[in-house]
């Protein structure tokens, strides 16, 4: 044992030594990699101003399709895809160096600039809101968040809701987007292509469901559970808890809650709001029912944008090319600028197979000019085969 043992101490210096040696080379590397950046970068804006006397465009694929075979062709094939995707990325910080310095205002940066100047004065106080569902609703406690003093419209359904704002029944309309438990609400992802419309602010909601029942029913008399899917699915431990009762999806947790008001059942509960109980006089048979503690981000919505100053999220909306490649695009020019993605939604587009729709939310403020510069040119880049400009607002 002291040979094998011996041997092994002496077979680890080499190789340490060995890798010290490595890790040498490579740092040198690094370190020309770093100059040779930085010098390449300096000649962008170079580039750009040149760019900028004689008008031309910012983008030259011809140009970046050239370098790409010509550095390829200098290298193994096992190296062509990574070569693609570093000069892919070092195209992407260098537009985005250039896009700085030769700033033209677009159709977007345009758009930014007007809802900013309609924007006067602090968010209101007091509007008439269209929300979904009925009273004791998340949606309407996350109205009133929004808005103090809110006279409240309610509609059967999220698409009335977008309706009523894009046709000016109410200038502001709130709806749920995602639960930090139960994801997305896909039903609203689905409904904003269909509509126009600007988000104007976001707010967190906490989720506090309990289990309803009638006036003198009891847990043990329980059949029938209701509410909205994703309440259902927030409270699914409790539901599997009782496997006797069956499960019956509602339009909304305070619809549901009103509904059992009116009929009286005692062998049916309803998952809502604390609320709900004292507005609909419904007993609550069990707390603490959900799996664990939730938020819903709700999203307020407008007919036309409207960007105050306090404004630090952006949504946009945009379909990609069914091509390798095209999401990392998107997602390395929002790196080369810095900006962080807190979100990015993919739904599928009806009649097309594979075909997504992207939907990005990033932290921005409204007057960065590089931000305005990259969303102008999505807009005008003939790749990006949709491109909608959802909002800028602040979250609350």
């Amino acid at each position: 044992m002291e040979n094998v043992d011996g041997n092994a101490g002496a077979c680890a210096e080499p190789q340490d030594a060995d890798l010290a040696g490595l890790r040498g080379e490579i740092d040198g590397i690094d370190d020309r990699m770093a100059d040779l950046f930085v010098r390449r970068m300096e000649l962008a804006g170079e580039v750009a101003a040149c760019k900028r006397r004689t008008g031309r465009a910012l983008r030259d694929p011809a140009r970046e399709r050239e370098i790409v075979s010509r550095v390829t062709g200098r290298a193994p094939a096992w190296m062509e895809t990574p070569l693609r995707l570093l000069f892919g990325s070092l195209f992407e910080t260098s537009r985005a160096l250039q896009r700085a310095s030769v700033c033209r205002a677009g159709a977007v940066s345009q758009a930014i600039a007007a809802a900013r100047a309609r924007a006067h004065g602090p968010f209101p106080a007091r509007a008439t809101v269209a929300c979904q569902g009925a009273e004791g609703s998340y949606s309407q406690q996350a109205a009133v968040k929004m808005f103090p003093v809110a006279a409240i419209m309610f509609f059967n359904t999220f698409d009335d809701v977008f309706s009523a704002v894009e046709k000016g029944m109410c200038p502001y309309g709130v709806l749920p987007i995602e639960n930090s438990s139960a994801g997305s609400v896909a039903a609203v992802y689905d409904l904003m292509v269909r509509h126009r419309f600007s988000i104007v602010r976001a707010a967190r909601q906490k989720i506090d469901h309990v289990l309803l029942g009638a006036p003198g029913a009891a847990l043990e008399g329980i059949r029938e559970v209701s509410s909205h899917p994703h309440a259902l699915a927030q409270c699914g431990a409790f539901l599997s808890a009782h496997p006797g009762w069956t499960v019956s999806p509602a339009s909304n947790t305070a619809a549901a809650a009103r509904a059992l008001a009116a009929s009286g059942r005692r062998d049916l509960a309803v998952l809502a709001s604390r609320e709900c109980a004292e507005l609909y006089g419904l007993d609550v048979l069990a707390g603490g029912v959900a799996d664990a503690a939730s938020y819903t981000r709700f999203i307020c919505i407008s007919k036309e944008a409207e960007i105050r100053p306090e404004a630090r999220k952006m949504c946009i909306m945009m379909t990609l090319p069914h091509r390798p490649g095209a999401l990392y695009s998107v997602m390395a020019k929002f790196a080369a600028i810095d900006v962080n993605l807190t979100k990015l939604e993919s739904r599928p587009i009806p009649g097309m197979d594979f075909e997504f729709r992207f939907t990005f939310e990033f932290e921005a403020a409204a007057d960065d000019p590089r931000v305005a510069a990259l969303l102008d040119e999505f807009a005008s880049d003939p790749q990006v085969e949709r491109f909608s400009f959802l909002g800028a607002y602040a979250e609350v």
